[in-house]
């Protein structure tokens, strides 16, 4: 890389560090939060969920949108709101307050995560440096996860958890001051018209979908609000296919969405995602139910996952460049099924933390070459112009997955508890759910193998 590639390099992991910080930095630290501000115990949830409804909702419109009017315009903007939504969180003394902040910085996060993508890739060509920088953006935002729910417990208990959304200000601040000398942006050389249909359709159906899954985990999956919104929001992207079919100038062209290692790529990047995420709750669940860890010690104990995490995604690019998308993807995806299988074995006794320490460190390494296969495949073979689309379309697969994830493994844990109570209960439905989390990624993987193709078979299929 020359000198300006790791100064862009460096400013944008920033930024997407700084936004996974910001997604999980609350997540401990929500009791305190709504005694702090007077929430009832039943709309809690909805610090989480209107954050993840605006990221994960808006994440596909906001991609285009980046092709359209200029990456660096939309990241630039999402930043300084970023930084602004936070210091409004942090000085809210109402819910209602509070809430419309995390709107924001949702809507921020929408903003910011596709368009540094399509920065990253834009500024390395395909190739070995484009898959490095790509391993390392998929490291630290995963090392952002488990450093936001470190941050957030010593943030609470060491200072106050208005700290929780100050952190994020000056580094805000600092990225908007210094990313319009330092990052290059490329400009379509014809503005075309935003196709309203397919964003209303695709923006509604992502929306309601997200909703309906975070009630599924609130309220259970068999609920008329559960129901009727995942129906709805499942219709509304039937309807985008079409629309998208029709338009002149669509939102998302369906010949991308036909493509091999779209499809793919952005399945296997789903399952990583549904299956680490739910992991690092039902542990949470073990780890405080069971063994009777404090929040804090838990988000410490996450710590060696972090590390894993890292260590995953620093090798990720160069077993990508070394053994092509779909034998990193396998082999990451058996890794952590592997790793997450022998977690079955956990008890009650406390010496089983080391197990849990060992798994998740290698099962941390196994996720994070899927996750840096998955995001080199899903942007591989589209022109710059077409980038902001594929990063807008692989952030939307990693939005939805990270809220799939825990009401869908939290379902099974529930079912297999029953009407049992205590720790032996709460161990039973955890392991139990651990076991669908291995064969579901072991299923993924043998997707993976059999569908995606080796580099050139994929590259000549897309053509």
């Amino acid at each position: 890389m020359t000198g300006r590639q790791k100064l862009v390099l460096t400013l944008l992991l920033g930024a997407q560090f700084m936004v996974a910080v910001d997604f999980s930095i609350l997540n401990v630290a929500l009791p305190v939060v709504g005694e702090g501000l007077g929430f009832s115990l039943a709309n809690l949830q909805w610090i989480a969920t209107s954050f993840a409804l605006a990221a994960a909702g808006f994440t596909l419109l906001f991609g285009r949108i980046a092709d359209l009017i200029g990456r660096k315009r939309l990241f630039i903007g999402g930043m300084a709101v970023l930084g602004l939504s936070s210091a409004l969180g942090g000085l809210a003394t109402s819910p209602e307050t509070l809430l419309v902040a995390r709107v924001l910085q949702g809507l921020a996060t929408a903003a910011v995560t596709p368009a540094g993508l399509a920065l990253l890739t834009t500024a390395f060509k395909e190739g070995p440096l484009r898959e490095r920088a790509l391993g390392l953006n998929g490291a630290l935002m995963s090392a952002g996860f488990t450093a936001g729910a470190i941050l957030g417990g010593l943030l609470s208990d060491l200072l106050s958890w208005r700290w929780a959304f100050f952190i994020n200000v000056p580094v805000a601040a600092l990225i908007v001051a210094l990313a319009p000398s330092v990052i290059t942006d490329s400009r379509p050389a014809r503005r075309p018209r935003l196709d309203v249909p397919g964003a209303v359709t695709v923006t509604g159906g992502l929306l309601l979908l997200v909703f309906g899954l975070t009630q599924a985990g609130e309220h259970g999956w068999t609920t008329p609000t559960t129901l009727l919104s995942l129906v709805a929001g499942l219709a509304f992207l039937v309807a985008f296919w079409f629309v998208e079919d029709k338009a002149a100038e669509p939102l998302v062209p369906t010949r991308v969405l036909k493509r091999r290692n779209v499809i793919w790529g952005n399945w296997a990047g789903l399952i990583a995602f549904v299956t680490e995420t739910s992991l690092v709750f039902l542990l949470t669940l073990y780890l405080q139910e069971v063994l009777g860890y404090s929040p804090l010690a838990t988000g410490l104990a996450f710590g060696v996952l972090g590390v894993g995490t890292v260590l995953g995604g620093t090798l990720g690019g160069r077993a990508v460049g070394r053994f092509g998308n779909r034998a990193t993807i396998v082999f990451g995806g058996v890794v952590q099924a592997v790793a997450t299988l022998a977690l079955v074995a956990l008890g009650t006794s406390g010496v089983w933390i080391w197990l849990l320490l060992v798994a998740t460190f290698v099962g941390g390494i196994g996720n994070m070459l899927v996750i840096v296969g998955f995001m080199v495949t899903a942007t591989s073979g589209l022109p710059d112009d077409e980038q902001g689309l594929a990063t807008g379309l692989a952030t939307m697969t990693q939005q939805v997955g990270i809220t799939l994830g825990i009401p869908v493994m939290s379902a099974i844990a529930t079912a297999a508890m029953g009407t049992r109570t205590g720790s032996d209960a709460v161990l039973s439905g955890v392991t139990t759910a651990i076991l669908v989390n291995a064969l579901l990624v072991l299923a993924g993987a043998a997707l993976a193998g059999l569908f995606l193709g080796g580099r050139r078979r994929a590259e000549a299929a897309d053509k």
